[in-house]
């Protein structure tokens, strides 16, 4: 039986996602099993989004202030 996608680290649910977007681009299961696996891919996306977020949020950017001191903010992906 598969873990359940909440329980999946970020790396598993990825290696996961990753199968099923080859066995879709395949051809070889029938409609019943593509969709299924269509659904369960879109939640394995949705779960490793979540946990990049999460993984942003603590991320922090070290900046030197005019006066020296160090300090930090959250880091911009855009950075």
């Amino acid at each position: 039986m598969t873990k359940q996608i909440e329980a999946l680290s970020f790396e598993d649910a990825l290696a996961e996602l990753e199968k099923i977007v080859r066995q879709l681009e395949s051809g070889g299961a029938d409609l019943k099993s593509s969709i299924d696996s269509y659904e369960r891919g879109m939640a394995l996306k949705k779960h490793c989004a979540a946990r990049l977020k999460e993984a942003q949020g603590k991320i922090e950017k070290i900046t030197i202030e005019a006066d020296g001191k160090a300090s930090t903010e959250p880091f911009k992906i855009s950075e």
